[in-house]
């Protein structure tokens, strides 16, 4: 079991050992580098090398591949992501040699105790797009923030950042309540729906986890919420601290004289009556009309000009696996999108659907079979609509199959579409499908990208 989240900080000070099980992933590897950056000696283990395990030696950090009890010794306390159980053996070894274990949410939480500002991203989705639209802002403003963003922002070349200022900018999830263990000033609600059901019990449970979320703002913080959210603005029923709403067409800070050019927005965002900025976006779908909104919101309330605003935005790049264009393949465009849940392939249809292609083609590999059995009929209900939809074999992520469902079950259900059991199957259906002038996406929050790349490269996803 980890210590208590309040015996932390003792353990990340100059001068102590941290050990980082797991270091090479993403946000692993930015709290590497917040740690060392700090004086703390850290060191670490992966299951295998990488071009960040690479960056992380090349900084000083040694990083060991393959979990080893030996790893441990010396440590002053271990740090975990939530994925490393108490059987992994320097997990098992740190608990029988009395080492404090601490979860990296925990350690991450420490950490912003250290900033003036605590800016913390969540939703049910969009928080990904919206922590790096939040990043160009800041960085526009030359605010120097330290930041931590579930993937790759092409203005960072990662997915953290290292700063000097008074501001931490944070992804922050719900999975597991880990954002339970943030310490945020500034908590931005995006949007709150039935998720990670093999965790909650319900939507209920999702909405409580996100209320106790809200209320760690302290008395002097600031929650952001997205008034055109009903399930959001239930969550927060009651809430005693202070609120500012966001929304497109309504809330504190909404838009404007907007206007939609082939899907990409044009607004002004008025703040309380007041025209804070204009931004003219260059990624597509007004559910990044909507993310667009909330960051301004942040800026806002965090003293940001608009000017840094415009600027930022103007020329913000959505990180990897967001609408990321992959190439072309007879004609057609290939992109992918990290979109596993129906919310998230709705508004990617949405946006998909506003360009000018004569065809959707979307090969979608849902992600873990909780999501899939719980939710089964939205996805049914979003799947049917693009023109062609090809479905992989669930991913099966962290989980077992206990129900024995499979992507053939959504594929019987939806007209037209067609099951492939492997990637390759994916690759060569849509090498027969594509046409000049079709979209093709790769979907889902698995490796469904190697069928794109497999596809524009001419070879098999393997």
């Amino acid at each position: 079991m980890c210590m208590e989240a309040k015996n932390i900080r003792n353990y990340l000070q100059p001068g102590k050992r941290a050990h980082l099980v797991g270091i090479g992933g993403v946000s692993m590897a930015s709290l590497a580098e917040v740690l060392h950056g700090a004086g703390v000696e850290v060191t670490g283990s992966d299951q295998r090398e990488s071009a960040t395990v690479l960056h992380l030696r090349k900084l000083g950090i040694p990083v060991v591949i393959g979990h080893r009890p030996e790893s441990v010794e010396g440590a002053h306390c271990v740090v975990r992501t939530a994925a490393v159980h108490d059987g992994n053996p320097e997990i098992k070894a740190a608990l029988d040699a009395g080492i404090p274990v601490f979860e990296r949410a925990q350690a991450w939480g420490a950490i912003m105790r250290d900033y003036k500002n605590a800016l913390c991203i969540s939703g049910t989705h969009g928080k990904t797009t919206t922590t790096s639209m939040c990043t160009h802002i800041f960085m526009a403003a030359q605010a120097d923030p330290t930041v931590m963003i579930g993937g790759t922002l092409p203005l960072l070349e990662a997915g953290h950042r290292v700063g000097r200022g008074e501001t931490i900018i944070l992804e922050s999830c719900e999975y597991c309540d880990s954002f339970l263990s943030f310490y945020p000033t500034v908590a931005v609600i995006l949007n709150v729906e039935a998720d990670h059901l093999d965790y909650f019990k319900d939507l209920a449970d999702v909405e409580k986890s996100f209320r106790a979320f809200a209320d760690k703002v302290p008395e002097n913080g600031l929650i952001i919420a997205n008034c055109e959210d009903e399930n959001t603005m239930f969550t927060l029923r009651g809430e005693e601290r202070d609120v500012m709403t966001f929304g497109v067409d309504k809330g504190d800070v909404h838009a404007e004289n907007l206007s939609m050019d082939h899907g990409f927005g044009s607004f002004d965002v008025m703040c309380r009556g007041k025209k804070y900025a204009h931004l003219d976006l260059s990624v597509p779908g007004m559910h990044n009309v909507k993310n667009a909104i909330a960051a301004a919101a942040a800026a806002i309330a965090l003293g940001v000009p608009g000017k840094a605003a415009e600027d930022g935005m103007r020329d913000f790049r959505l990180p990897g696996r967001r609408f990321e264009y992959k190439g072309m393949f007879n004609g057609a465009e290939v992109c992918d999108d990290y979109a596993h849940h129906p919310g998230e392939l709705a508004a990617l249809l949405d946006t998909a659907q506003a360009l000018d292609f004569k065809r959707v083609i979307c090969a979608f590999q849902p992600h873990t079979y909780s999501r899939t059995h719980e939710l089964f009929n939205d996805f049914v209900e979003v799947l049917k609509r693009p023109a062609v939809t090809l479905l992989a074999e669930i991913f099966a992520a962290r989980e077992d199959n206990d129900t024995g469902i499979s992507s053939a079950d959504l594929a019987a259900q939806i007209p037209g579409s067609m099951f492939c059991p492997t990637l390759e199957d994916v690759t060569e259906k849509l090498r027969q499908l594509a046409q000049p002038g079709d979209l093709i996406l790769t979907v889902g929050a698995g490796d469904i990208y190697l069928a794109g790349e497999a596809l524009v490269e001419g070879g098999t996803a393997e």
